[in-house]
C-alpha cells in the first residue's frame, strides 16, 4: 500500500515539475497566504500582552505544532475529502476496479506538492517559537510525538469527512467545517473558547490532542479548565481510536457505495 502511494504521488510530482515556474509560485503563494494567520496573531499581541494567559511565544508554539500536523495531513491525505467530485464524475468507479486501494488512490490523486508551502511556513513558526521558549529537555520529547499524533488525528478527520460523502455527495462544506475549521480552532489556546466546546473537542472529536493537551505538558502549564492531568499523555490513544473509527467509516462507505452510473 505504501509503495503504491509513493508511486502515484511521484507520478503527480513529476507531472507538476514539468511546469517549474507555476509550481514555485504556488508554493510561495501558499507560504505567504498562510503567513497571514501569523500576522493576525501578531496584531492581537500588539494590543495585549497575553492571550488567555499565554504569551506570544507559547501561542506561536501552539500555532506551529497545529500547523505542521495539519499541513502534513493535508499534503499526504487531504484529497480524500474531495471524494464527492469523483463520485459525481464517475471516476471513483474506475478506482474501485483497479488493483490498488481506493483510499490510496484518492489520497495520492493530484498530489498537491504546492502544499509544501504550508508545511514550510508552519515549520518556520514552530522553529521561531522553540528558539524563544527554551524548553526543558525532559519535556521536549513530547513535541515530535504530538506532531505525529496530530497528523494522524487530522488524517482521520479528513477520512471521516470523505466517508460522509458516500451518503451526502454535496457535503464537502460540512466536512471542511471539521477539517479546515478544526485546523484553525487548535491554532489558539483552547481556553479562549467555552468549556462545552473544549470538552467536545476532548471527549467527542479529539482535536484537543493535536496540540493543546500535550502542549500543557511541554509548557508546564496547568489546565485552565481543570481537566485530568493524564490527558496530556493520551494523544497516542486518541489518535489510534479516531483512526480506527475513520477506517471503519471508510470501509463501510465503500461497501455500501453504489455507482452513479455516470
Amino acid at each position: 500500500m505504501t509503495r503504491t502511494y509513493l508511486l502515484l504521488a511521484w507520478t503527480w510530482l513529476r507531472a507538476s515539475a514539468q511546469y517549474p515556474a507555476p509550481l514555485t509560485m504556488m508554493i510561495i503563494g501558499s507560504f505567504v497566504l498562510n503567513a497571514l494567520d501569523v500576522a493576525a496573531i501578531w496584531v492581537i499581541f500588539r494590543h495585549t500582552g497575553t492571550l488567555a494567559g499565554f504569551g506570544l511565544a507559547e501561542v506561536m508554539f501552539l500555532y506551529g505544532t497545529a500547523g505542521v500536523s495539519f499541513a502534513l495531513a493535508d499534503l499526504l491525505f487531504g484529497n480524500v475529502d474531495r471524494l464527492s467530485r469523483h463520485i459525481r464524475a464517475g471516476t471513483f468507479d474506475v478506482m474501485l476496479i483497479r488493483p490498488a486501494s481506493a483510499f490510496v488512490q484518492m489520497a495520492a490523486d493530484r498530489f498537491g506538492v504546492h502544499r509544501l508551502g504550508r508545511v514550510a511556513q508552519a515549520s518556520v513558526v514552530l522553529g521561531l517559537a522553540l528558539s524563544r521558549l527554551h524548553l526543558e529537555a525532559g519535556r521536549a520529547w513530547m513535541i515530535p510525538l504530538m506532531i505525529v499524533c496530530g497528523t494522524v488525528i487530522f488524517t482521520s478527520v479528513f477520512t471521516l469527512g470523505g466517508a460522509l460523502q458516500f451518503l451526502l455527495t454535496d457535503a464537502p462544506e460540512v466536512a471542511n467545517a471539521f477539517t479546515y475549521g478544526g485546523g484553525t480552532l487548535v491554532q489558539y489556546p483552547l481556553s479562549v473558547y467555552g468549556g462545552e466546546l473544549v470538552r467536545g473537542v476532548t471527549y467527542v472529536l479529539p482535536l484537543a490532542f493535536v496540540n493543546w493537551q500535550p502542549a500543557l505538558f511541554v509548557l508546564d502549564r496547568p489546565d485552565p479548565l481543570g481537566l485530568p492531568y493524564w490527558l496530556r499523555f493520551a494523544a497516542p490513544l486518541a489518535a489510534l481510536l479516531l483512526a480506527a473509527a475513520a477506517a471503519l467509516a471508510w470501509r463501510t462507505g465503500v461497501r455500501r457505495y453504489r455507482s452513479t452510473g455516470s
